[in-house]
């Protein structure tokens, strides 16, 4: 009789174990819609002007300069695979992921992305995806994916950055000088610093109390196993999603009609980019510091600050909302807790 009661104990809490863990696996997928869904409504249907945006984006919205628009919406799969074919490279080593999977867990970083500051959320949206126990190696080859990207574009910033400069600011010499010589050196380091990566482990062993951060640590190790061949077709697949994005940007600006000639209008996209760079701001937020920095830029060619804005405002509706919302779709597919290992450490 006891051990039928213990039974029945012991059968109740598994049942109640797996009711708490549905429930909070749904409380989480829900917490990242709502949130998602805040980012999103804030951008996209609470902006001022937004009536003034949707006008912009009606009026233009004909043939031919319709071919435009269409052309930046067949771009934005390939600026994605191009993302996931980087990552996959970089995860190769410990992971056989297909292309597809990678391609929904870059979809799926994007959704978390969107909310958290600087990205970071990607990292977390992308461990969703990969084989149990991978998921502090899959972090890493995120941030030298991260790495790659921002070696693209402050390489290209650079040199659009100066090449507007002398056209419209008209600078000191010497300021040029100063600016192209600290940025070269700063490339270079970088540059050093990625083909040389494993480099990493030794120093990041130095940090203060990094003793506490033991688990995470030791999957450092995977940085001594890239070879330079494959850093460098991640960088590749860098500058060419840079350009695949920059290239979008161009041609919303021409469809709304913003008269930048192409050197001088990617010269411009390399200069907001890299401003943009160094503020640590979530997507979402982003594209209001973007926003301001292209009434900058685009000042010098037009006054019409609606063109400007829904340029900038259809950029970031086509590459960053739309595939947050799909990746919010593949996130509500898998099974949160278990991806990141809570499950395993309760059930033992």
């Amino acid at each position: 009789m006891i051990e039928s009661r213990t039974h029945v104990q012991f059968q109740f809490s598994i049942f109640n174990f797996q009711l708490n863990r549905k429930f909070l696996n749904s409380a989480l997928k829900l917490l990242i819609a709502a949130l998602l869904g805040w980012a999103i409504y804030r951008q996209v249907f609470a902006k001022q002007q937004v009536e003034e945006l949707w006008a912009a984006l009606v009026r233009d919205f004909v043939y031919p300069n319709l071919l435009w628009l269409v052309a930046v919406v067949l771009l934005a799969p390939l600026n994605l695979a191009l993302e996931a074919m980087k990552w996959r490279q970089l995860i190769s080593g410990f992971s056989n992921l297909s292309f597809w999977q990678t391609f929904k867990a870059v979809l799926a970083g994007t959704s978390i992305a969107i909310i958290t500051p600087n990205r970071v959320g990607e990292y977390g949206g992308r461990v969703l995806f990969v084989e149990e126990g991978q998921g502090w190696k899959s972090v890493i080859a995120t941030m030298v994916g991260s790495l790659a990207q921002l070696l693209a574009l402050l390489s290209v910033g650079l040199v659009g950055a100066v090449f507007f400069s002398v056209k419209f600011l008209q600078p000191e010499p010497y300021l040029i000088l100063v600016s192209i010589s600290l940025g070269a050196a700063f490339l270079g380091l970088l540059l050093f610093t990625y083909f040389n990566i494993d480099v990493m482990v030794p120093l990041a062993k130095r940090i203060p109390y990094i003793d506490r951060f033991k688990k995470p640590l030791r999957h450092l190790t995977v940085l001594r196993h890239y070879h330079k061949k494959e850093l460098g077709r991640a960088l590749g697949f860098a500058f060419l999603r840079y350009f695949t994005y920059a290239s979008q940007y161009y041609l919303l600006l021409q469809f709304y009609g913003v008269p930048a000639p192409y050197l001088l209008g990617m010269a411009g996209i390399a200069t907001i980019f890299l401003v943009q760079a160094s503020v640590p701001l979530p997507p979402a937020m982003g594209l209001l510091a973007r926003g301001e920095i292209a009434l900058f830029v685009w000042g010098f060619f037009t006054q019409d600050h609606v063109d400007i804005l829904a340029a900038t405002f259809s950029l970031f509706v086509i590459n960053i909302a739309v595939p947050a919302l799909l990746g919010l779709v593949f996130i509500v597919q898998v099974n949160i807790l278990k991806s990141i290992g809570f499950e395993n450490k309760k059930s033992s």
